[in-house]
């Protein structure tokens, strides 16, 4: 009896301590934005809630990580200021449309912040020389989000490396997947994922993509899979559904693999678009889509569990056996959709607009409401509290009641610009600026 009650006692601590404490990869616990926690502010700012500012150097869109009381993050800046050569590099990036080119050496390093201070803990240089690609004037050379599984943390530069740290920063292993170029030098953001004992690698581009799946203790290659695919930039996402468990990834084609071996499950043709974002998912259906470009795109997508083969819709049908529906014109860009109590939300890029649509039918239960003063969306929603919370590029985050009423509870200033995703500690959101990183939680 004894040991029966421990074993559940160590199960619950186990279980509550991943949901509620961690946010362990992009978009948290399950890929999907959403957080168990309650005691967390609903209002902050400058002299409200502001728990620490913390600089650190350079540039990145990565987004923070969280587990336990240490914050990782990752950032790349050059190793020397020269302001002649830098001149002359902006020129000819302004002359290229846009890009950078790698013509300096740049230092890629991990930071490991406390939580509850933004002091540093410890700092690695991953690689110190010059990127692999030329990348967009917008993008930066750490755009991917770590992963860790509390006893790790991995790394990816994008076509510069992949790195494995201890918690305290000793660095275990390192592995090059080689370096491609991207669709118009547009350069690389998709994050690596854990799952069980696999490290998963979406390595898309315009010349090699593949999706990879490593052991996570030392690197080696366990299965890989070719792609017929051209550069992507979404994280892949693990969908536990009612049947099986299954990595899906972006690209022109969704496509779900089998993890244990890489095995293709299923595929669906997304009819043109540009793909950032990750799906979100319950166990009866996965909802995704893609950013409408001149070729079409920006069509959510609601496809069922246990599909299987090529799923795609023929022409001027929109569903069948294992999509569910389809809605065009969803809105839907670089933020990626989140779900919560059979409701989806969905931020526009460019007007600073949400919808909310029901998951089981695909209608709009209110479509494209302007957010008071609301400008970019890059960075994904999260929700807690049966509350929606929306930051845009300048620094605001629009709280919004969940459900299908339109309802805006707050607004919240912070004056840096974002278009990282938040990420969420017990009792700490963690917010990634261009200038800092951002503390925020309930004062006493």
């Amino acid at each position: 009896m004894k040991f029966s009650y421990l074993t559940i006692l160590i199960a619950l601590v186990f279980n509550f301590s991943y949901a509620n404490d961690n946010w362990p990869q992009f978009r948290g616990p399950h890929g999907n934005g959403v957080s168990s926690e309650k005691d967390l502010p609903v209002e902050w700012g400058k002299d409200k809630n502001q728990l620490w500012k913390s600089k650190i150097p350079g540039k990145g869109w990565s987004s923070p990580i969280v587990w336990e009381e240490k914050v990782f993050i990752t950032t790349a800046f050059k190793d020397k200021e020269d302001p002649v050569q830098d001149s002359a590099v902006s020129a000819a990036s302004n002359n290229s449309g846009n890009r950078i080119r790698p013509d300096q050496d740049y230092r890629f390093e991990i930071y490991c912040l406390n939580k509850n201070t933004g002091a540093i803990i410890w700092k690695q240089l991953a690689y110190l020389g010059k990127p692999g690609i030329i990348t967009h004037i917008d993008n930066t050379y750490a755009s991917e989000t770590p992963v860790t599984d509390g006893k790790h943390v991995y790394v990816y530069f994008g076509m510069v490396g992949l790195y494995c740290y201890d918690m305290a920063g000793q660095k275990i292993w390192e592995k090059n997947l080689g370096a491609f170029p991207s669709q118009a030098n547009w350069g690389t953001s998709s994050s690596p994922i854990v799952y069980e004992e696999k490290l998963f690698m979406q390595f898309d581009n315009e010349e090699n993509s593949q999706v990879i799946a490593m052991s996570k203790m030392n690197g080696e290659e366990i299965w890989r899979t070719k792609r017929d695919e051209i550069s992507t930039w979404s994280t892949p996402f693990i969908w536990k559904n009612k049947f099986r468990t299954e990595l899906v990834t972006g690209g022109k084609k969704k496509r779900s693999y089998d993890p244990e071996n890489g095995k293709l499950l299923w595929e669906l043709d997304m009819r043109g678009g540009r793909d950032i974002t990750t799906p979100t998912a319950n166990e009866e259906m996965i909802y995704m889509c893609n950013e409408e470009r001149s070729d079409g795109g920006g069509i959510l997508f609601a496809v069922k569990a246990g599909a299987t083969g090529d799923i795609s819709l023929d022409p001027e049908v929109d569903s069948n056996e294992w999509v569910a529906w389809t809605l065009p014109k969803s809105g839907i860009a670089m933020a990626s959709p989140v779900l919560l109590n059979g409701y989806i939300y969905a931020l526009e890029r460019r007007f600073g607009r949400v919808s909310c649509i029901n998951a089981q039918t695909g209608e709009f239960a209110y479509k494209k409401q302007k957010l008071e003063s609301a400008k970019a969306f890059w960075a994904s929603p999260w929700v807690y509290n049966n509350m929606i919370f929306c930051l845009d590029d300048t620094g605001t985050t629009h709280v919004l009641q969940a459900g299908p009423e339109f309802k805006v509870i707050a607004s919240n200033k912070l004056e840096d610009q974002f278009w990282s995703s938040t990420a969420i500690g017990e009792g700490v959101l963690i917010f990634r600026g261009v200038d800092f990183v951002y503390g925020i939680g309930n004062k006493p």
